[in-house]
């Protein structure tokens, strides 16, 4: 009986189930209707998106600071993955050592036979470190010249994106090496891409930022960017290869730098068909060397990064022999000084926006500072009072770069031609000297001579070259006519190519561009060109 009457309210349920889910149902074609409108709704968010983007991209004042974050996160990843490996590398290579004594042992017991045991002798593991370390800055030290002649032709953008991608390969080459050529090809490829993408990143922020004041406070942005890469980069690097392995850090900054590259393509459109007639021909590099005034900049970024270049090879095995200090502590020996450094760039920013025609002082004021403090490394006995010249050395090295790097760009814009590619390989070609010589040359003047020679020899260096930048004491009087770039534009037209050269600028001011058609006739067809592309300059 229980079973029927069972079945029976079964019987009753399922229709009204049935009544229940008839109205959720939809037709095939309200389904449709649906997707339409969904699909419809997208179209238009993505619309307004895309609308939205290119609004903030076209503005010139945006365009500007997106720029900036832009290369100051290319120059923030250099230096990261320059510094990074500081903690990750030795130990790895320690480990190939190992490997590499176990088979010596091998080769000396099998010989002990003989009356006379020749024992294979230990590979240089501290040669091993220096060449690889040394190998980024020696091959961005040979390509940086072509590299500047190069955008000097072609612009910022493409050297830029190509940087990027360059040193996305190095850092994924980084995270899957498993032996020393592979960690030696990747530090080089690193150096590739430094020799483009740091050279055209800090020229395009000169190119865009065409005011003295606000190209110092842009360029000392990205000299603060530089030292927060450089300081916080072991840290970085020495956490997460304890405890989430090797790989993981490298594969963070690709990442970063893959974001960063799809910025470069977003904002600058590298590869969109632009007209590039208002690009003038830039000051061949050769003609720029020679120039007095840059080469005693130049001499100046070279001998102030000495000491930071040379101690960061050196530093670790002294503070063992004589302070025998602990790993963290020599972990952590340069980043307390990031904080002067950036004191140092806000400062000099300031002092320059204030006083812009004592920018050779301030660089002077720097040499001294960075002079003193390296002499007085050797007298520290503890951590505590090392930190005391390690942040000296980097408060003055910000007060000369700071200085400096917008003095390279205003003696181009009133000597040469305004196009930045050239000078500013010369800033980095003074960089690379220094940070080249350094895991070399450092560790063989400590063994010969001793780490107090060392440090005397460079403190006194810079303090002997500080009254070389009084040659730079009238560069800010010189008035931006005595280019030769202005004086062609300014001055009226002396002859028939000169008379032509005139009557196109106008006309390219009126909005008006020159082309040929297929009869060779010129014509003139209306185009449109921001503020920004006009200020560069005509004249090619």
């Amino acid at each position: 009986m229980t079973d029927g009457a069972g079945d029976r309210e079964e019987t009753r349920l399922e229709p009204e189930n049935e009544k229940t889910m008839e109205p959720e149902e939809t037709t095939p074609v309200q389904g449709a209707n649906l997707a339409q409108t969904a699909a419809s709704k997208l179209a238009q968010m993505g619309e307004r998106t895309k609308q939205l983007g290119n609004n903030v991209i076209q503005d010139p004042e945006r365009q500007k600071r997106i720029i900036l974050v832009i290369v100051c996160t290319a120059l923030l990843l250099d230096n990261m993955l320059y510094m990074v490996i500081v903690p990750i590398i030795p130990d790895y290579l320690e480990g190939l050592q190992k490997a590499a004594d176990r088979a010596q042992d091998a080769v000396v017991y099998i010989n002990s036979t003989n009356s006379t045991i020749h024992k294979a002798p230990k590979g240089n593991f501290d040669l091993q470190i220096g060449v690889l370390f040394a190998s980024k800055a020696i091959l961005q030290l040979l390509v940086n010249p072509l590299s500047g002649t190069f955008i000097d032709r072609v612009g910022y953008d493409i050297p830029l994106f190509i940087g990027l991608t360059v040193m996305f390969l190095s850092t994924v080459t980084f995270a899957f090496a498993d032996n020393y050529a592979t960690l030696f090809l990747a530090r080089s490829m690193q150096g590739l891409g430094s020799a483009f993408a740091d050279t055209a990143g800090i020229a395009l922020i000169a190119d865009r930022y065409t005011e003295e004041k606000a190209r110092s406070k842009a360029l000392g942005i990205a000299l603060a960017f530089i030292s927060f890469g450089s300081l916080v980069a072991p840290p970085f690097g020495g956490v997460l290869y304890q405890f989430a392995g090797r790989r993981v850090p490298f594969m963070i900054l690709a990442c970063i730098c893959l974001i960063d590259g799809l910025l470069v393509l977003i904002v600058l459109k590298p590869f969109s068909n632009r007209e590039r007639q208002n690009m003038p021909v830039g000051t061949p590099i050769y003609k720029l060397m020679i120039d007095p005034y840059i080469a005693v900049v130049a001499g100046a970024l070279t001998i102030c990064n000495i000491p930071l270049a040379f101690l960061e090879p050196t530093i670790a095995n002294w503070m063992e022999e004589n302070m025998h200090s602990s790993q963290w502590e020599i972990g952590m020996t340069w980043f307390p000084a990031f904080f002067p450094h950036v004191l140092g760039v806000y400062l000099t920013v300031k002092l320059a926006a204030k006083y812009p025609h004592l920018q050779w002082f301030y660089g002077a004021i720097g040499m001294v500072f960075i002079g003193a403090s390296s002499c007085t490394v050797p007298a520290c006995k503890n951590f505590g009072q090392l930190m005391i010249p390690l942040c000296g050395i980097c408060f003055g090295i910000a007060f000369v770069d700071t200085a400096l790097l917008p003095t390279l760009g205003f003696l181009v814009d009133v000597r040469h031609v305004s196009v930045y590619g050239s000078v500013y390989a010369i800033a980095d070609i003074s960089y690379c000297v220094a940070y080249a010589l350094g895991p070399v040359v450092a560790g063989q003047i400590v063994h010969d001579l001793g780490f107090v020679q060392l440090n005397l020899g460079m403190g006194l260096a810079n303090m002997l070259y500080a009254p070389a930048l009084l040659l730079l004491k009238n560069v800010m009087q010189m008035k931006t006519s005595h280019s030769e770039r202005n004086m062609l534009l300014e001055d009226g037209p002396t002859g028939l190519y000169d008379t032509i050269k005139m009557e196109q600028r106008e006309k390219k001011r009126k909005g008006l561009c020159t082309t040929l058609d297929e009869n060779g006739v010129e014509t003139f067809a209306q185009r449109s060109y921001s503020e920004e592309e006009s200020s560069g300059g005509e004249y090619a």
